[in-house]
């Protein structure tokens, strides 16, 4: 009895991973339905008001950009803040049209 309720109780919880896997939005995605958009300081912002789905993606892309910033900063000998702002500018330049970007301080479609 005991083994099938744990075979029972992995299954569900497996099956809620893949589920909460599926339904977890992309960075394509978001970006695609105007959720986010990029910014002069080489980072992502929601626009609007996010949901806590849009946070969390914002949040783990930030912290990823930010640890490969700051190793490009050290291996170049120059400031995160400098890597920051070339990253940056590369991926306003980089957005599609219909993404948003940050100019001036306000968010724009390009």
């Amino acid at each position: 009895m005991m083994k099938t309720i744990n075979k029972g109780l992995l299954i569900l919880m497996t099956s809620l991973v893949m589920v909460t896997n599926a339904l977890a939005l992309s960075l394509g995605e978001a970006k695609g339905q105007g959720l986010v958009g990029e910014t002069p300081s080489g980072y992502l912002q929601p626009v609007g008001s996010p949901t806590a789905e849009v946070n969390n993606l914002v949040n783990q892309i930030n912290q990823k950009r930010r640890a490969e910033y700051s190793s490009i900063a050290q291996k170049n000998g120059t400031s995160l803040k400098n890597v920051e702002a070339l990253a940056g500018k590369k991926a306003i330049d980089r957005s599609r049209p219909g993404e948003y970007v940050l100019v001036g301080g306000q968010w724009r479609k390009k």
